[in-house]
């Protein structure tokens, strides 16, 4: 008798993450990694969040213990829309989801629109955690070009004039993971008149806008969109927690509905308690005052970072200068292997860790490059761990 389970052919496309084995090489108490996406856990307002969390548990507030909109609280949704329309985009409660995290909102997104077979437009390199959420649903991908003025909306407009299967066209305009990059004011609008031509939803990934160092903010996608076709998609993880796993998405009428549904059979509902607690926060406090409080931390690990990078690294290794975000992305000459790189020689003589780049890119992978993230990194090991990083590319290059 054969007892072997008989998975789902959307099974085949949904595997375990190269980068989480990679680092397991790496668990060394003296393991200095820029291999996490992670905020900085002294810029967390703990005093704050207890004092919430302590007014909300007591008899009288039971509710918060309790079931509630599968959409997110009302209250919660209304402070979103609020922040939202300031931010150029004019909406209510009624267009707003609450979600878990900006990643949920990927997964239901893809559920949305795409049959097995059809074609997702991404940049190139894009997000590992957008393709993980995007597997089970089989699609192909068409990757357009990517440079420091982000997605080539060109390259962009020759992939949809060639490929009718395309559904979905997937960006993260503001400072970029893997890269930083930030897309400029004049591919946003070549993006939507491309959108509106060939009838293709956008989905908007503005985890990091709020995460502006230097240079002035450009309006985002969903500003620009005059038929109802982009999904929005914002989250409080780096701004305030990542593990009260809230982030919302905007949409129109017709699309929200549909998504709300997708979540609903997914998980029902945010908690509830992180939900009250989000809400009591942004009543109580000013947000946009605590995350003025956290730009200038950010920015001086980044320029920490980049100065030893300038100091340290090789010439032939070039690197990205993001104006927010977490991240910066090294190109190392072609034929260079950052995964074999990590594993045989930094892991083991330099005890640093990165992310290898090639999983990053969705179908011809460049091995050649790597995600280094600096928020989560104390400054004396941002300096220690990039030094060592330089010390070691120059020998081996």
């Amino acid at each position: 008798m054969n007892n072997e389970i008989q998975f789902s052919e959307r099974m085949e496309g949904v595997r375990p993450s190269a980068i989480r084995d990679l680092l397991k090489l790496g668990d060394d108490p003296g393991l200095i990694s820029f291999g996490g996406g992670y905020p900085d856990p002294s810029l967390f307002p703990i005093q704050e969040l207890n004092q919430i969390y302590s007014s909300l548990l007591v008899p009288e507030r039971s509710d918060v213990l309790q079931y509630t909109s599968s959409n997110g609280l009302p209250g919660l949704r209304a402070k979103v829309a609020h922040r939202l329309t300031r931010d150029g985009m004019s909406c209510t409660e009624n267009d707003i989801l609450i979600i878990q995290g900006a990643q949920q909102g990927l997964d239901i997104s893809a559920k949305l629109v795409v049959n097995r077979g059809d074609t997702i437009v991404t940049e190139n390199p894009t997000f590992l955690g957008a393709l993980i959420a995007f597997a089970p649903t089989q699609p192909n991908y068409a990757p357009v070009r990517t440079d420091e003025f982000g997605m080539d909306t060109d390259q962009l407009a020759e992939v949809l004039a060639t490929n009718p299967n395309v559904v979905m066209i997937y960006t993260i305009p503001e400072f970029q993971n893997p890269t930083g990059v930030t897309m400029n004011l004049e591919r946003r609008k070549h993006l939507i008149e491309l959108a509106n031509k060939y009838n293709v939803l956008v989905v908007e990934d503005s985890a990091y806008r709020e995460l502006r160092y230097v240079g002035e903010q450009l309006p985002t996608i969903k500003s620009l969109d005059t038929e109802g076709r982009v999904i929005h998609l914002g989250s409080f993880s780096k701004i305030l927690a990542p593990s009260m796993r809230l982030g919302w998405a905007l949409a129109n009428p017709e699309i929200l509905d549909k998504l709300s549904l997708l979540k609903l059979a997914s998980d029902t509902q945010n908690s509830t308690l992180n939900m009250n607690a989000t809400l009591e926060y942004l009543r109580r406090h000013d947000i946009d005052e605590h995350i003025a409080k956290i730009r200038p931390n950010y920015l001086r690990k980044l320029n920490l970072m980049l100065s030893t990078m300038r100091e340290t690294f090789p010439d032939e290794v070039s690197f990205t200068e993001p104006e927010g975000g977490l991240f910066t992305w090294l190109t190392c000459p072609v034929g260079f292997d950052a995964t074999n790189f990590m594993k045989e020689t930094l892991l083991p003589q330099g005890k640093v860790a990165y992310v290898p780049g090639a999983t990053f890119f969705p179908v011809v992978q460049e091995p050649n490059h790597a995600r280094v993230n600096f928020s989560g990194v104390e400054d004396d090991r941002i300096v220690e761990g990039i030094s060592r990083l330089g010390k070691l590319l120059k020998q081996t290059l």
